[in-house]
């Protein structure tokens, strides 16, 4: 049991729903279409794994690969399609949702309509009113940078040392760390399932690491 925290602070992609794997095929089939580049999934999640959109592409500008507005507009309806018919739960997410006892939000490197949209879908927007919805878009620098977790934590009226923060990816339990916050790492979907991505995570010195949200909630109770 984790006696001092006061606020649950979810990312999306990879931890409500396993969505991540989703949006970075969309951008891997895109790259490939645009700039004739041949990437595999495993390459294009090396480089766009775990972020927001404006810090994808701005390590894709590192890379000599400058995103134009039809690149955008073309991810933007290949990401509804996938939303409307390959969007699905992580079992078990839902009962955590119901701990009253603890505050909770969301803060994702999605854009805040479209994180609003996915949790229409999955009938999941009762638990999260808008002023519970925090995006990278709302600060300066997205994760790995603690930003997001530090307004999140702000607007929830709680200290950083009362956050927990629920992470798959990289970047964002980096975040959570720079934040000093308790991170979690979630590792229950497919992608990040794997014994060479727990042991990165463990290097970062995460503790706490779980397949399933029934051994995330009775860490918590």
């Amino acid at each position: 049991m984790l006696d001092n925290i006061k606020l649950i602070i979810w990312d999306f992609d990879g931890v409500i729903a396993d969505t991540e794997h989703l949006w970075i095929k969309n951008w891997q089939i895109l790259l490939n279409k645009y700039f004739q580049i041949s990437w595999d999934f495993e390459t294009a999640n090396q480089y766009l794994g775990g972020l927001s959109p404006k810090s994808k592409i701005e390590n894709l500008h590192q890379l000599g690969i400058d995103i134009n507005q039809a690149f955008l507009n073309e991810l933007q309806i290949l990401d509804w399609q996938r939303m409307e018919t390959e969007m699905h739960p992580v079992d078990g997410v839902e009962d955590i949702f119901c701990l009253s006892q603890f505050k909770q939000c969301i803060a994702t490197g999605g854009n805040i309509d479209k994180t609003e949209q996915k949790l229409k879908i999955l009938n999941f927007k009762k638990y999260f009113d808008d002023d519970h919805i925090f995006s990278a878009q709302q600060v300066e620098k997205g994760k790995p940078a603690p930003d997001l977790f530090f307004l999140a934590a702000k607007k929830m009226e709680c200290l950083p040392h009362e956050c927990l923060v629920i992470e798959d990816s990289i970047p964002g339990l980096k975040a959570a760390i720079a934040a000093q916050m308790t991170p979690v790492a979630f590792v229950g979907c497919p992608m990040n399932n794997n014994a060479e991505y727990i042991n990165m995570i463990k290097r970062l010195g995460v503790k706490m690491i779980f397949d399933t949200m029934q051994d995330v909630k009775e860490k918590l109770l």
